[in-house]
């Protein structure tokens, strides 16, 4: 990466940064799957209680996203990650299915995939974050095909992230990832299945207020309550709004009727368990084990004894 070129992406970046509330902590030179130099930002918040989270952001060499049809999304991604560093845990999310997982080691930005297919790769690991020491993850490698890729402004990580993460929880919920101390890397495909061109806007889960409320209660307990020593969590997340295919005011909404029976107290948009929340521990940590139960794979018994008819 030439030096014009790093302090050219630097000034961009900053500037959007400023305008998100965000500071840059510091630009590295990095390397993308085939080697390529890439351009690695540090972002934080300006306060010192956030001071030990950061954000990642990784670009490619020949980005620049301070063209016009880039800039907004850019924009709206970086300030929906300043909200984001405000949580306990901003690497976690929770499923549908109540489990709650931590993002890491995401290679930004995507490579062509090397076995001949038509289609982007970037690779990653999720963590089972319920407190625990059992080092339960999923090496994952999603791919996302030439035509979905159509859709997406750039195929670099402010514009892909949020879709990516979603399509791995929505995986995760169809049971197609599982959950081991060690491994292989696992598929997760991202189609066009996942968006409505009529609608223009991804579509993962059709969800009822019912699922959503459960939902809201499964990540203010886990998040806020156990990972977080009761410090509140971001509920207007337009991440989990596009998983649950919502609005952020719709979870706010409901977020205030339970702050109301005083299963979390709101601040704002940011949530916090309460001591009625966590006295669920039990319902919740059943939850996670049907949850992770149904991510195992099943096997015939009878072909297991050798009784299958072949």
């Amino acid at each position: 990466m030439t030096t014009e070129l790093k302090s050219s992406l630097a000034a961009s970046l900053e500037a959007a940064a400023t305008k998100a509330g965000l500071v840059l902590v510091s630009v590295t030179q990095g390397a993308d799957f085939h080697g390529h130099p890439t351009a690695v930002f540090e972002l934080g918040l300006p306060t010192a209680e956030a001071a030990s989270r950061s954000l990642k952001l990784e670009l490619s060499e020949a980005f620049g996203f301070d063209k016009p049809h880039l800039l907004p999304e850019m924009t709206a991604h970086l300030a929906a990650e300043s909200r984001r560093l405000r949580n306990p845990r901003p690497d976690c999310y929770v499923t549908l299915g109540g489990l709650p997982l931590a993002f890491g080691q995401f290679e930004w930005p995507f490579h062509r995939s090397t076995s001949g297919a038509d289609t982007w790769i970037v690779h990653g690991e999720i963590h089972l974050a319920d407190g625990g020491a059992h080092n339960l993850h999923a090496k994952i490698s999603a791919s996302v095909t030439l035509t979905f890729a159509e859709i997406v402004p750039a195929m670099e990580q402010p514009y892909a992230e949020t879709f990516v993460y979603n399509a791995v929880r929505k995986t995760v919920d169809m049971g197609q990832l599982e959950f081991v101390k060690s491994g292989n890397r696992q598929p997760v495909p991202v189609t066009t299945r996942y968006y409505s061109r009529w609608q223009k806007k991804f579509l993962f889960t059709e969800t009822d207020d019912t699922e959503r409320l459960r939902y809201l209660l499964s990540k203010v307990y886990w998040l806020s309550g156990v990972l977080g020593a009761g410090k509140p969590v971001w509920i207007a997340d337009p991440r989990d709004a596009q998983y649950l295919n919502t609005t952020e005011a719709d979870l706010l909404r409901m977020a205030g009727h339970e702050a109301g029976e005083g299963l979390m107290t709101l601040d704002g948009e940011f949530a916090a368990a309460t001591p009625a929340l966590m006295a669920r521990a039990a319902d919740y940590q059943a939850m996670l084990e049907a949850a992770l139960d149904f991510t195992k794979p099943k096997f015939n018994e009878s072909m297991r004894s050798g009784h299958a008819n072949m």
